[in-house]
């Protein structure tokens, strides 16, 4: 995650994938999850391993705590709208867990509307699925969120010639 680790942003969608992952597998709420990133590993102390080590040492707080919060509240129709730009032979749980808390944090960006341009999101999670997968995953990240992009902020893309 070396664009993480140059870019404060990128590394709080990555540290919000991180946590939205780990509140699923260990049946957590989202606050409770976000506290202890925030307490143990947000940051980088002296000596730490950084991301080697499970760390996100660039993160900002503040948009990690907005881009969580906003995951646990909005979490019904985020997956929702990525239900529905899914293949039908394709469920939402049958889709790898950290792929799931991928799309979960992008679609909770997209649906802020007063978060950066959907152009700005895509690229950003385009980005970290490929520092997570090196398979067909990216693309399947792209086509969702393009579709949810298109219909959720529908006057940030031009309309066809």
């Amino acid at each position: 995650m070396t664009a993480a680790q140059t870019r404060p942003r990128t590394a709080s969608r990555v540290a919000a994938v991180q946590a939205l992952f780990q509140a699923e597998q260990r049946e957590q709420n989202v606050e409770t999850v976000m506290q202890e990133f925030i307490r143990h590993r947000l940051g980088d102390p002296p000596g730490a391993g950084g991301f080697a080590e499970g760390r996100v040492p660039e993160a900002e707080v503040a948009l990690f705590a907005r881009l969580l919060r906003a995951a646990g509240t909005l979490q019904e129709a985020v997956d929702r709208d990525i239900a529905d730009a899914l293949p039908t032979e394709w469920p939402l749980l049958r889709l790898d867990a950290v792929l799931r808390a991928l799309l979960r944090a992008a679609v909770t960006e997209l649906l802020a509307t007063d978060g950066p341009p959907a152009r700005v999101v895509i690229n950003e999670y385009l980005d970290i699925a490929h520092g997570f997968f090196s398979g067909e995953e990216p693309g399947l990240v792209n086509g969702v969120l393009n579709h949810i992009a298109h219909l959720r902020r529908s006057g940030e893309f031009s309309p066809p010639r």
